[in-house]
């Protein structure tokens, strides 16, 4: 046999009991677990069936451990004419679909659950995609939807859901797969946003792997995001300002460039959840990497004109992206010069040329236009200056070591 019988393993673990004790109702536990149900938890009712117990004698089961040892020895003896490969997959394959099968009726969904996600930890990729190939993935998406049903007060419930997410994340993801489709639907979406703004840490990484694997596939998201509303963007917002965790920024940050690059619609939902703004406030302290994934979300928030208007409109908006210009890496800057880009050639009100010329986005541009060879931002600050910069050299803030290079770029554009 390569798996346990069922009657081996303790009822609240999951796992081969060691210690077989039984209590008043009949029930057989591994002792340490039972022990800490009544004397920890401070609980009087039988685990397995709920009944209220007067009495909380335990007695050792004699009978059940030699029959748990005998197993194990033959188990031993046995694996010793397999292969190592065969030893360690049959089993693990074996337990895994056993879990999956009884997880429903189980009364110790939580315990059944963290087991399941320690033999997939363990696992090689095989297993996995076993796993997502079979009908029984549909169990662990079955759970997370219960926390859209479940009274807001029921820990075990919500501690069902963050486990089957810890699962969930761990198993590789096609956009073609049953998984995917599962996951994919409005229900388990809604999950998922709600465990983003309730879970604990580790579970809201959990959930933004998961989602940032859907969204490097070809699904339509703006027909999710039209579905849940701003709340998701909200949500995924909220986490990008995070100061506490880092990682979960950065992966929020990558889910919404990578939701945001496909859909026109998606991106006017995140201006009308403030992405914005919160976008703006985050850029002076953000580091090298994070400053370039918002620069980079901005820019794709200002090819909407509704996007372009948040910008202009936000009292240091046009100055916290220019202050990235050269300051940064390469890559800042280039995002920086498309962004100034767009509102010039789309949004240029005298108000906002000069404010540009004021805060210092003018002295950048000049900068840039020094430098050595030719390349695409280099064109686009000559354009710029094509558009506009008649109109700054009339100010008498604009320098005047730069008038007479200035009209020599507007003849070159010409």
């Amino acid at each position: 046999m390569d798996f346990p019988p069922d009657h081996f393993l303790c009822p609240i673990s999951r796992e081969l009991m060691k210690e077989p004790v039984t209590i008043l109702t009949g029930v057989t536990y591994d002792r340490h677990n039972i022990e800490k149900w009544f004397f920890s938890y401070n609980k009087k009712t039988c685990p397995a069936t709920m009944q209220q117990l007067s009495d909380f004698h335990i007695t050792p089961n004699l009978t059940l451990k030699r029959l748990i040892l005998s197993w194990q020895k033959s188990k031993s003896s046995s694996s010793d004419y397999l292969p190592s490969s065969a030893t360690a997959s049959s089993p693990m394959r074996a337990e895994i679909f056993h879990l999956l099968a009884t997880i429903d009726s189980s009364p110790f969904k939580v315990s059944s659950l963290k087991k399941l996600r320690s033999i997939i930890a363990t696992g090689d990729d095989s297993l996995k995609t076993d796993l997502i190939q079979s009908d029984e993935v549909e169990v662990l998406i079955r759970i997370l939807a219960q926390i859209l049903v479940s009274d807001i007060s029921d820990f075990a419930a919500f501690r069902a859901c963050e486990e089957s997410l810890a699962v969930l994340h761990q198993l590789p993801l096609f956009d073609e797969g049953k998984m995917f489709d599962l996951l994919s639907k409005p229900e388990s979406i809604k999950s998922m946003a709600i465990m983003l703004q309730r879970a604990s840490a580790e579970t809201r990484l959990h959930t933004l792997s998961i989602l940032r694997n859907m969204a490097k596939t070809k699904s339509d998201w703006s027909i999710v995001i039209q579905d849940q509303g701003v709340d998701f963007l909200k949500s995924l917002l909220e986490l990008i300002s995070d100061e506490v965790c880092a990682k979960a920024s950065s992966c929020a940050l990558e889910v919404l460039i990578e939701i945001l690059s496909r859909s026109k619609k998606s991106r006017l939902r995140a201006i009308e959840a403030g992405a914005v703004c919160v976008f703006v406030e985050l850029l002076p302290d953000s580091n090298r990497s994070k400053c370039e994934k918002i620069l980079h979300l901005i820019k794709l928030l200002c090819e909407c004109a509704e996007g372009r208007m948040a910008l202009v409109e936000h009292g240091i908006g046009i100055a916290a992206v220019s202050k990235k210009m050269l300051h940064v890496s390469g890559t800042a800057t280039k995002m920086a010069v498309k962004v100034v880009w767009l509102v010039c050639n789309f949004h240029p009100t005298e108000r906002v040329l000069e404010e540009m010329l004021v805060c210092g986005t003018v002295k950048k541009l000049l900068a840039l236009l020094h430098m050595d060879g030719r390349s695409s931002t280099k064109d686009k600050v000559v354009k710029i200056f094509k558009l506009h910069g008649n109109s700054w050299k009339k100010y008498p803030c604009f320098p005047v070591d730069y008038r007479n290079y200035l009209g020599f770029v507007n003849v070159q554009c010409l």
